[in-house]
């Protein structure tokens, strides 16, 4: 009989992935701007940008802040970036999960 792949063993597999591509090729993704910002630019508008509330955050501008190293700098927040996604979906689905079990009517299969 084939062995059967458990969810837990699929979705650590998939996390694997995750955090090994957003390592390795999140630092070769293009430093030229793209959608709004390329928009901006364009129409000649750019220069009235805001700062964002976030833009001291540890990890604005898709880089680790006090890394000096800026494909490590860009690696490492592809992994932070994975791994908190990762939790708070994985936490979501928990709390789903447990709601329904506890609010499904007697007899339910």
């Amino acid at each position: 009989m084939k062995p059967r792949m458990t969810l837990g063993i699929f979705v650590a597999a998939a996390l694997a992935v995750a955090l090994a591509l957003a390592f390795f090729v999140s630092p070769q993704a293009s430093s030229q701007p793209d959608g709004l910002n390329r928009v901006a630019i364009d129409k000649g508008f750019a220069d009235n940008e805001t700062p964002h509330a976030l833009d001291d955050g540890p990890t604005a501008g898709y880089a680790v802040k006090g890394v000096d190293n800026q494909r490590l700098a860009t690696g490492l927040a592809g992994l932070i970036g994975v791994t908190v996604t990762f939790a708070v979906a994985g936490s979501l689905f928990l709390v789903v999960r447990q709601t329904r079990r506890t609010t499904e009517p007697m007899g339910t299969v």
